[in-house]
């Protein structure tokens, strides 16, 4: 059975960095593009940062030059690093496969974005 495990959140003030780590289990995570995904009160659930399994990303417009995501393959791990935090930014971070499996949403981490 795979499963996620995203850590790393917290409070920060605007302007601030968290770096979010999401350990993953299952063999195919290493050949898999991989994908930090959020959801913010009273919204739907976003895509906001897509890594390739030889490391391409793609960005949301929203996020893009202050959100850096990464992976180790050897590790089952994905990041996501951000900076710049802004307030609207607050929102509960998942990882997932893109396109995203139902099977395999963790409990996220809540990042909170204070002004």
């Amino acid at each position: 059975q795979v499963h996620v495990v995203e850590s790393g959140g917290g409070l920060v003030q605007a302007g601030g960095s968290l770096r979010l780590s999401c350990a993953a289990s299952g063999s195919i995570f290493s050949i898999t593009v991989m994908g930090w995904y959020r959801q913010a009160p009273g919204k739907q659930r976003e895509l906001v940062a897509r890594i390739t399994r030889g490391g391409n990303a793609i960005y949301a417009d929203s996020v893009k030059g202050r959100f850096t995501i990464s992976r180790d393959n050897a590790k089952n791990t994905v990041y996501l690093q951000m900076s710049s935090l802004k307030p609207e930014d607050t929102a509960v971070y998942y990882c997932n496969f893109v396109p995203p499996a139902a099977g395999y949403w963790g409990q996220g981490t809540q990042v909170t974005v204070s002004s």
